[in-house]
């Protein structure tokens, strides 16, 4: 079933893909910051700490304050339509669960629990926007009397985000994270904190991020997600099904010569590629 099927008219069904794209655009990210988080966690407590940080941020400037804004604009409006009323509420005890999550995760104490405290957050916020996506933004779209362009709108303008730089396609970049999350850097370390081997570190460990297995409408902006995470100076090995070249070619549009790239496999099964923040 389309989306103009699902809304009463056409402004309401371009409102509703484009907020199902940023809502895919997010959980990407997430799921690929909690990967590298997963990695390093077992293998460089150092560089753990600094994706665990870096993904905190993420949760107080991406998460938290979306999830605030939807309690005053689209689930007050869904709450009043028929049989509505039990779902929002359950969507609302979910956003306390995710609050509560991101508090574990600041306050993890090694970093096997913050990469387990991750992952649960990562499950539940995938959970809860496939409920936002599969019912709340259709029952809004299709109700008569609302507009769901105003209601997202008005979302947008409350999160201080600009609702027109929405897309359907993954290759949008409507949020530079990388330079946001460069205060949680080691500058002993050379801004990597060991993890590409600068400093003479040249054992140390590199986070993989294997997108194989990862749904494919998810898989770019997951590694634009894991990038993200990556400070400069630094490194991500990505292990895909294939050779990635649009998806090399989408991240040289995204960030103009910030990753140099070094092939460490090709193929038959996988291809491993050597990312490095320049």
């Amino acid at each position: 079933m389309s989306a103009l099927t699902l809304a009463s008219v056409p402004e309401d069904a371009t409102a509703l893909e484009a907020a199902e794209a940023r809502h895919a655009r997010t959980a990407g990210e997430l799921a690929g910051r909690v990967a590298l988080l997963t990695t390093a966690a077992g293998s460089d407590p150092s560089a753990a700490e600094k994706l665990r940080a870096g993904l905190v941020a993420f949760c107080d400037r991406e998460l938290l304050p979306h999830a605030a804004a939807e309690e005053v604009t689209l689930y007050p409006v869904a709450r009043a339509l028929p049989d509505a009323r039990l779902l929002i509420v359950s969507l609302v005890a979910e956003h306390r669960c995710l609050t509560a999550l991101v508090d574990a995760l600041r306050g993890a104490a090694t970093p096997a629990d913050a990469a387990a405290d991750a992952r649960a957050l990562q499950v539940l916020f995938e959970e809860h926007t496939a409920k936002d996506d599969g019912l709340v933004l259709p029952l809004l779209a299709m109700a008569p009397g609302v507009s769901l362009a105003t209601l997202l709108a008005d979302l947008h303008a409350r999160i201080g985000q600009d609702p027109s730089a929405d897309s359907i396609h993954p290759t949008t970049n409507t949020t530079n994270t990388s330079k946001k999350d460069e205060s949680v850097h080691d500058e002993k370390t050379g801004g990597c904190g060991g993890v590409c081997g600068c400093d003479g570190a040249d054992e140390a460990p590199v986070p993989e991020l294997d997108v194989r297995g990862v749904p494919h409408s998810l898989r770019h902006a997951t590694v634009f997600g894991a990038l993200d995470a990556v400070p400069a100076g630094s490194a991500m090995v990505l292990i895909a099904p294939h050779d990635p070249l649009p998806l090399l070619a989408q991240i040289e549009d995204r960030n103009p010569g910030t990753f140099s790239v070094e092939y460490l496999a090709r193929g038959p099964e996988s291809w491993r590629l050597r990312l490095s923040h320049r």
